[in-house]
């Protein structure tokens, strides 16, 4: 959109460049001999154009406006312009005129009468320029607005499908985990009630730091890494000595945020898949970096591998997969892979 100024100027240029036409016809026909009558006619006509102008823009704009808008009809428009806003101009510029002494009271009513039927057809004309170029510009503004709103409406949308989308993929997350957990508890009961006992004391810890996490999307990696220490400690009960490992994470990585259980799914994982198979239990490190503006977080175990494509709809990772694409979209992503005889399941995500 033009400013105000630029408006103005635009609105101003036309009747002036009109006046100027005018005044070189008169000084080729030789009509205006004197550099009195010259100055007198020119002052004359520059200010009765420029307050017709100031006059009328700003009554034409509001006609555009309400025409734009749907609230007059072109007809009304145009009746309004010819009947009303053209006369009441003359009437108030020639007041104006008579005020400021560049026209006699005995003068009024006959240079009113002259000017409104010779001028009227040039207002009429330039009136209708106006007009449109208003009325064009008013409802681009309208279109514009009407479209800003659309998007709005649809951003919202977007975002409460998102948040929908993310609540119920959030909402698998931790029954899928008290699955696993209370299965491994059931199977020590008969076996080790002790060690029963300290699982359900450690699932306690860890449901209570999982539930105050439950309303937020992304959480600090040091509270994440809280959580995967509980979640080891809940599997050592189980594995005993069997079970080994180290989270190695600099502390100007510990406050970049991470979605709640994304980390602990990864070690999940590597348990489950990476240790348990093997009699002799295995090892899990957490290691993480950061470069051109993201985080790379690792879970590595000394188990087998696995194709992270053959991962099925509904398990731990695929569910976090979803995750990672409803938060940030193509700018995270999991990567399964071996490297140096272990496997490696990598998380990586925009650093925030």
């Amino acid at each position: 959109m033009n400013s105000p100024k630029h408006k103005w100027t635009f609105y101003l240029l036309w009747p002036n460049l009109a006046v100027a036409v005018v005044f070189l016809i008169l000084l080729a026909a030789n009509q205006l001999p004197t550099a009195r009558e010259f100055f007198h006619a020119l002052v004359y006509a520059l200010v009765y154009s420029n307050l017709i102008a100031i006059f009328g823009v700003v009554f034409v704009e509001l006609l555009a406006e309400n025409w734009a808008r749907g609230k007059l009809s072109l007809v009304r428009v145009f009746a309004l312009c010819i009947f009303v806003v053209i006369p009441a101009g003359f009437l108030v510029v020639q007041t104006l005129l008579m005020g400021i002494g560049f026209l006699a009271p005995q003068h009024f009513w006959p240079e009113y009468f002259h000017n409104l039927r010779v001028s009227t057809p040039l207002a009429v004309v330039f009136g209708l320029g106006a007009f449109i170029h208003a009325s064009l510009r008013e409802r681009v503004q309208v279109a514009e607005e009407k479209l800003h709103e659309k998007e709005l409406a649809e951003e919202r949308a977007r975002k409460l499908a998102t948040e929908a989308r993310l609540r119920s993929l959030e909402s698998r997350v931790h029954p899928h985990f008290l699955f696993n957990t209370l299965n491994s508890i059931s199977a020590l009961i008969a076996t080790n009630p002790p060690k029963a006992e300290r699982m359900v004391g450690q699932l306690a810890v860890l449901l209570r730091a999982s539930l105050d996490t439950s309303n937020q999307p992304l959480i600090p990696l040091e509270q994440e890494l809280c959580m995967v220490e509980s979640y080891v400690d809940i599997e050592r009960v189980r594995f005993g000595d069997k079970l080994r490992g180290s989270v190695e994470v600099s502390a100007d990585l510990r406050n970049v945020k991470v979605p709640p259980m994304s980390v602990q799914a990864l070690v999940e994982n590597a348990v489950k898949y990476g240790i348990t198979p093997q009699g002799g239990g295995g090892e899990v490190w957490v290691t993480a970096s950061a470069s051109n503006g993201s985080v790379r977080i690792e879970v590595r175990d000394s188990g087998p591998g696995f194709d992270l494509a053959a991962v099925p709809a509904g398990h731990g990772l695929d569910n976090l997969v979803e995750r990672l694409d409803a938060l940030f979209g193509e700018k995270a992503r999991i990567n399964a892979f071996r490297r140096d005889g272990h496997c490696v399941v990598e998380m990586v995500l925009p650093r925030v």
